[in-house]
């Protein structure tokens, strides 16, 4: 199925599939024969399948083909705004913007990462006129998704693939419903998976886990799910219980649900090769393993040591994997938690296993191909085998799996989570564009590890982040080992109430969300949705990155430090718009907003899901609109199980309508089999200024009350606005505290400095070593260094060992530029090293250069003693950048040696060390052929004793150090640098 190399260009072909406006493209019709089945359509014999269309496309794109690639553009209205694109970092808007699909264990990743843990390649765009379209490149490769070039998409990966596009429609809400046709819904996700969910790495023993549970109802903070990370094993191989920390997670499941919990435990692919292993052995027996070219087991190293790996692709390994989870299920399993699953494998390059190596695949998914075709969906197909164990383990329960890989179409097994983010603010801000632009790929159910995972959260961002991540579809704190205690209860008062009430928020409004679930499940709408959805002809709207929707119901949250929700202007569209709360009012709580027209059902200040009943007193919120009316919908069932499938459920449609100064309330239809509940019904009515009127009666009657006079509501409106001024005034404030101490990742909490001039966007964090974490060059969206905020990125060291003095001292800057356009940027900061040493570091871009980014850094004596001569200890400087690799096997340095060689230098060399006349003379690059750039690095050789090249995963360290000597005040020593990308020549 490989196309050929001849080069060939024009307009694509075309033919209508599915339904009208839904188009195939192709390259040719031999390349519409040539593509590979797809694995993101529900059946993907649709996608073969032409419908009789009167109708002919706007948008065509067209294509180059040669080299082996396809190369597809389509080109759009000046104006027009591009969305989706997956799980991705960075902004909303992604115009500008470059990613590529290819699946990776992406550990503290940035704004700038451009492959995260999954793969959608897939593209909305929102047109001037604010009608939608959407764009799927149909592929299972590697995939780069280029949306530099304005109101243009670009897609280029191996050929041949087709391109479906969605569209226009006249709403964004209508491209998602259509897109749901083709590749599938979200699962219908079991009524306790949508509470609150408690996670960390780990929680060691069944001791610790009920402490954990009792805690949380000790305190009363809601939740419903206490998650197990891979220490419950029994030396991390799957399926298997430590039997001295979990010796009988049976009654560990019994002693949960007594208490209202669910318990969800981690599943991973990698498979411990050890004979004797019941997993092993039974996996052998089936001839499960994916294999090397060799055909042997291709062996990597994960967690549990050397593993093997389930090759999903057969429908053989996928029932034998069923079959386990179905077992597995047995000892008390709730929901299963499949992580590492891009597949992530240690101490390599890739950071996964050899794209050479071979998947006997079935032949409706593309038969046998190398691990390049199936990487992209390997966690998806493991997510699919995971979720049907878990219908085969019982009738009357809903699977609930999190899968950390996913590709487009994940959504009809499992749940995802954004991934190992970082306790900042950045990563707080990026929490919502990146759930949203999961939404707008077809993933409804997703959110982030509320307070971040890596790194310690202070108290203000952990209650910051709880108060707007607890409005998310998935609701989860999770936090990695080594790091603080990251439970709501461990930040002080007033954090620990500011969880609590959220988590009330939440709970209250489980009704509404499960009703926007069923939607999702059954006519693919959006559970959470851009603000732009409420009006999408509206340009205020489209990078609004603050707030979102959840149907009708606006949330707006402040995600910078040093303002409350109080104190923001939000943007909010056109229209009535009216703000409430339960009397719960706080600064680090979001503002609620709900739609004129809308009503929203609501239950009851619970604890967990299961404490609900069918009687309890249901609430509506209703906004009338400027006609006096509002419309709503309640979808209820059991909760679990599928009888809703056969009729049984009860999906009521409510009508609030105002005539001569009284409003009725009223039951307009309903559907389904389940009785109505015997139950109170509250209605509150709002007026405006979080101001409400209240009537009660019984639900499936008519309810009618009198509406307030105008006056009466102006003094109500001004009673609710003081009422809230007063909430506010007195909420107990979270203290203002950036820094934890005593453990892992202390410094996260504090915001980069960021630094843009140029074509270079760099961000700074002064406080760890003065180091660079960011560098971003803008004409080409690369971001080229690896970092966490407490290591890596750019560094430098005053000594020859590893992590010797400079490198983790807080800096202090010591100059700012920012004079006129022609005299360009920089940044001078100096770090205390000791011994009355500094040192000094300036980042510059030169006046007249916006290509060149300058470093110039020196070892200073300050303050050197008179008994040491004037000289202080042996010191070199030792600049040491790590930079991160999109393509880590393609990659290599390039460099003309002082000899006059030419060389290069590959990742399979692992440590090189150049000195003397193998130095490079003055310049080596990075090259990066796949993306067509380098990063040209050039020094002054009479500074630069050696050099030397570390090949990490997925990273290289290319150091410059300085010859090793004392220094004075008169005889510093020093480095100086430019670093400059340009095209593969």
């Amino acid at each position: 199925m490989e196309a050929t190399d001849i080069s060939s260009a024009g307009v694509m072909i075309f033919e209508a599939i599915l339904e009208d406006e839904v188009f195939r493209f192709d390259c040719s019709i031999d390349d519409r024969a040539a593509a590979f089945p797809s694995l993101s359509f529900t059946d993907p014999k649709t996608r073969e399948a032409p419908v009789k269309s009167s109708r002919v496309p706007q948008f065509i794109p067209t294509f180059e083909s040669k080299f082996g690639k396809q190369i597809v553009n389509i080109q759009f209205p000046s104006g027009s705004s591009f969305y989706g694109t997956g799980e991705v970092s960075g902004p909303l808007e992604r115009t500008g913007r470059r990613i590529f699909t290819w699946n990776t264990d992406a550990w503290g990743y940035g704004s700038g990462t451009t492959s995260l843990y999954q793969s959608h390649p897939w593209v909305m765009a929102l047109l001037p006129d604010g009608k939608a379209l959407g764009v799927l490149a149909d592929t299972t490769r590697r995939c780069e998704v280029d949306l530099r070039e304005e109101s243009t998409i670009k897609f280029t990966a191996s050929s041949a693939y087709p391109v479906i596009t969605f569209g226009p429609f006249e709403t964004p809400a209508e491209v998602l419903m259509r897109l749901s046709r083709a590749i599938g819904t979200v699962f219908m996700p079991p009524k306790w998976s949508l509470g609150y969910h408690q996670c960390r790495w780990s929680y060691d023993s069944d001791e610790k886990v009920m402490k954990i549970a009792q805690t949380f109802r000790d305190k009363g903070i809601p939740c419903d799910v206490i998650w197990m990370d891979i220490d419950y094993m029994d030396g991390f191989r799957c399926f298997t219980f430590d039997k001295e920390r979990f010796p009988d997670p049976k009654s560990l499941f019994r002693d949960l649900h007594a208490r209202g919990f669910n318990a969800i435990w981690m599943l991973d692919p990698g498979i411990k090769r050890e004979p004797g292993y019941f997993v092993y052995d039974s996996g052998c027996e089936k001839d499960a393993w994916i294999l090397k070219e060799d055909q042997e087991p291709f062996v990597g190293d994960v967690w549990p040591g050397p593993c093997v790996f389930p090759d999903y692709t057969r429908e053989e390994t996928r029932q034998w994997w069923a079959k386990l989870v179905r077992d597995f299920i047995s000892n008390g399993v709730d929901g299963i938690w499949n992580d590492m699953n891009e597949p992530a494998v240690f101490k390599v390059v890739t950071k996964t296993m050899p794209e050479s190596n071979i998947h006997r695949g079935d032949a409706e998914l593309g038969g046998n191909q190398n691990h390049s075709h199936y990487h992209n969906v390997y966690g998806m197909l493991m997510a699919r085998s995971t979720y049907e164990g878990m219908r085969m383990s019982s009738a009357q329960k809903r699977p609930f799996v999190l899968t950390r890989a996913g590709f487009i179409g994940s959504q009809r097994y499992a749940a995802t989570w954004t991934g190992d983010n970082l306790a900042n603010w950045e990563h707080l801000h990026m929490s919502i564009p990146m759930m949203l632009q999961l939404s707008l790929s077809g993933q409804p159910l997703s959110g982030p590890d509320i307070g971040g995972y890596a790194g310690n959260a202070s108290p203000k961002l952990f209650g910051r982040w709880m108060g707007v991540g607890a409005m998310f579809p998935f609701s989860r704190g999770h936090s990695e080992t080594d790091t603080i205690d990251h439970e709501p209860w461990s930040f002080g008062e007033e954090c620990e109430e500011v969880c609590r009430l959220a988590l009330l928020r939440r709970y209250r409004l489980i009704p509404h969300i499960y009703t926007l679930f069923y939607m999702a499940h059954t006519k693919g709408t959006p559970v959470a949705a851009p603000t732009f959805f409420a009006d999408p002809k509206d340009p205020r709207l489209r990078s609004v990155e603050n707030s979102f929707l959840m149907g009708p119901l606006l949330i707006c949250a402040s995600t910078v430090p040093d303002k409350g929700s109080d104190e923001l202007q939000f943007v909010l569209p056109k229209g009535i718009w009216l703000r409430f709360d339960f009397g719960d009012a706080h600064p680090d709580l979001p503002n609620l907003y709900l739609q004129g027209g809308s009503i929203i059902p609501m239950g009851p200040a619970v604890q967990h899901v299961g404490e609900t009943n069918p009687t309890d007193e249901l609430f509506l919120m209703i906004a009338l609109d400027e006609n006096g009316r509002a419309e709503g919908v309640l979808f209820e069932d059991d909760g679990d199980g599928y009888d809703f499938i056969r009729g049984g459920y009860l999906l009521t449609y409510y009508v609030a309508e105002l005539h001569s100064s009284s409003v009725t309330v009223k039951v307009s239809r309903a559907e389904g089999s389940l009785e109505r509940p015997k139950r109170a019904l509250h209605v509150q009515l709002l007026l405006g200024g979080g101001a409400m009127i209240h009537a009660r009666g019984n639900d499936g009657e008519e309810i009618k009350f009198p509406m307030p006079s105008k006056a009466e509501v102006s003094e109500l409106v001004a009673e609710g606005e003081e009422q809230y001024r007063t909430l506010i005034e007195k909420a107990r404030r979270i203290q203002d505290i950036d820094r934890s101490s005593g453990k892992k990742g202390a410094e996260l909490a504090r915001i980069p400095i960021e630094m843009r001039r140029g074509k270079w966007v760099l961000q700074a964090v002064p406080w760890v070593g003065g180091r660079l974490i960011s560098m971003t060059h803008t004409p080409s969206g690369y971001q080229w260094l690896h970092s966490r905020v407490e290591i890596g990125g750019y560094e430098e060291h005053s000594g020859l060992e590893l992590r010797s003095p400079g490198c983790s001292e807080e800096y202090t800057i010591i100059g700012r530029g920012l004079p006129e356009e022609s005299d360009g940027d920089s940044l001078t900061m100096e770090g205390d090293i000791g011994g009355g040493l500094v040192i000094e570091r300036r980042v510059s871009v030169p006046g007249g250069e916006p290509e060149i980014l300058q470093i110039d850094s020196s070892i200073v004596a300050r303050s050197v003693g008179a008994g040491s001569g004037g000289f202080s200890r042996l010191v070199c400087l030792r600049v040491n950048p790590s930079f991160a690799l999109l393509h880590p096997a393609e990659v290599y340095i390039s460099f003309t040696s002082l000899d006059g060689e030419k060389r290069e230098v590959w990742p399979e060399s692992g440590e090189k060390f150049l000195e003397g006349n193998l130095r490079p003379n003055g310049e080596w690059r990075l090259v990066d052929p796949c993306s067509g750039v380098e990063l040209v690095n050039r020094f002054d050789v009479s500074q630069v004793e050696r050099c030397r090249i570390h090949w990490g995963t997925g990273t290289v360290n290319m150091e410059l150090w300085s010859e090793e000597r004392p220094v004075s005040k008169d005889t510093p020593l020093g480095i100086s640098h430019e670093y400059e990308v340009k095209s593969v020549t």
